[in-house]
């Protein structure tokens, strides 16, 4: 944690730096205040679903089934 008086600021040695040059840090951080919320699908998930719509379509669906299985 980036708070943690313990916490060294330091790269590994295993990273290569030349493959890290063009990163932006932050780069997500407007989406994510903004409230962007992904989730990862396991691999037979994904097969059945491969689109967000589709994966939106199903749940809107679910989510009107069990508004009317509620008493």
């Amino acid at each position: 944690m980036a708070n943690d008086a313990n916490y060294e600021e330091e790269l590994r040695q295993e990273y290569d730096l030349s493959q890290l040059k063009d990163g932006v840090r932050g780069k997500y951080a407007k989406k994510y205040e903004a409230g962007t919320n992904l989730v990862l699908l396991d691999p037979d998930v994904a097969a059945v679903f491969p689109t967000n719509e589709s994966v939106n379509d199903a749940l809107r669906l679910l989510m009107k089934i069990a508004k009317q299985a509620q008493p």
